[in-house]
């Protein structure tokens, strides 16, 4: 499980430095892809193989499940971290969720998330405070 929020920077050359605690899932491989909430999904390759098969299982005549589909897969991109743990974010990523040089990279349960630090402090405020008035009564 990816846990925690750390304050990161993009280099000049689109590279970050994964957090030390995420690295050693991560180094066999990861796949980035676009999240819905305008940041970036990092999947480790595992993880990103049962993503898709429940992408999958989504009906291929809704016209909505196909074009999610497509957005998700085109914009997945393979990468493997260097010796220092530095990947380097698609360009496409990059300008997708608005990265320009502070970064949050999040642990987000079985992915990690890279958030525009200005875009996650204002996505952070709004969700904590709707978290404090939550009760545990989601619909499922």
């Amino acid at each position: 499980m990816f846990l925690g929020e750390h304050p990161h920077t993009l280099d000049a050359k689109g590279r970050v430095i994964l957090p030390a605690r995420f690295r050693e899932r991560l180094a066999s491989g990861l796949v980035f892809a676009p999240a819905q909430d305008r940041c970036i999904d990092v999947f480790p390759l595992t993880g990103f193989e049962r993503r898709v098969e429940e992408l999958r299982a989504l009906p291929r005549e809704d016209e909505r499940a196909r074009a999610y589909l497509r957005i998700f897969l085109a914009g997945a991109q393979e990468e493997k971290p260097d010796a220092q743990g530095r990947v380097t974010v698609p360009p496409r990523l990059r300008a997708y969720a608005g990265l320009d040089r502070d970064l949050v990279v999040n642990g987000a349960d079985e992915k990690v998330e890279i958030w525009d630090r200005g875009t996650w402090d204002a996505y952070r405020e709004r969700a904590e405070d709707a978290f404090a008035t939550l009760d545990r009564g989601f619909d499922r």
